[in-house]
């Protein structure tokens, strides 16, 4: 039997945030025939981290892969989690737990993110800047991720320029960043989210002026496909990241 795969997804009170994640693991199981894929949550959804896990542990699992499914690594990855499974360990120790790495970075999501660009409209031109607007963190760790994806789509081009944004958190804000950009070119913004909910609406609503403002990542191919490479660099590469 292959080891189960456990997605921590943040949660949302937005219905529509749990349904966009649904959506993506559904993919992943048809990907992948026979797998056993959970999804559980941080905050806001049923079930909890603790709550999935606990079942899998009464229900006789042997093996888990934690896979959170977060687009960078920060506090909920460094330290949520970690302490979730550490009860999990306390309370059932025969339960071998492999915590797989975050969904980003990944050369992958570049892709991922032009899909949606390109979908609402956007390719890259060098008439055309680009605001890569993402949550935002109190983990400079975490923005620095985003700037540097940012510097990749520059990079994949040819856009006019490339800026990361943050919703919360860290500077510049989309406002800020299209207000900034808008004098020189046209201006896309990519919404840089797992799902949709409060934060995609916030920078739809900050991001006046924009041409064109994209979807949150949500079902795509490529997400799929970095789930399962995380899922399997975990199972057969566990010092990666070490076991629980």
């Amino acid at each position: 039997m292959s080891t189960t795969l456990l997605a921590v997804a943040h949660g949302s009170a937005d219905p529509r945030s749990a349904a966009a994640v649904s959506a993506l693991f559904e993919r992943v199981r048809s990907l992948r025939p026979g797998l056993d894929v959970r999804v559980c949550y941080l905050d806001h959804t049923a079930p909890s981290a603790e709550e999935a896990l606990d079942d899998l542990a009464a229900s006789g699992a042997g093996e888990v892969v934690v896979l959170p499914t977060l687009l960078t690594a920060a506090f909920h990855s460094k330290v949520d989690l970690p302490g979730v499974l550490a009860g999990v360990r306390e309370r059932s120790p025969w339960l071998r737990v492999r915590y797989a790495e975050t969904l980003g970075p990944h050369p992958l999501l570049l892709r991922a993110v032009e899909r949606r660009l390109a979908e609402a409209g956007a390719t890259a031109d060098p008439g055309t800047a680009l605001v890569l607007a993402s949550a935002g963190s109190s983990d400079p760790e975490a923005n620095a991720t985003i700037r540097a994806m940012a510097e990749r789509l520059a990079e994949r081009g040819p856009w006019r320029e490339v800026v990361a944004a943050f919703a919360s958190a860290a500077s510049p804000s989309p406002a800020e960043a299209v207000a900034e950009l808008l004098p020189h070119s046209r201006v896309a913004v990519a919404t840089y989210l797992l799902a949709p909910g409060y934060f995609s609406d916030r920078i739809r609503e900050r991001s006046a002026g924009a041409h064109v403002v994209s979807e949150a990542l949500g079902d795509v191919p490529e997400l799929a496909r970095v789930v399962l490479e995380r899922y399997d660099a975990a199972v057969s590469e566990p010092a990666l990241r070490g076991e629980l």
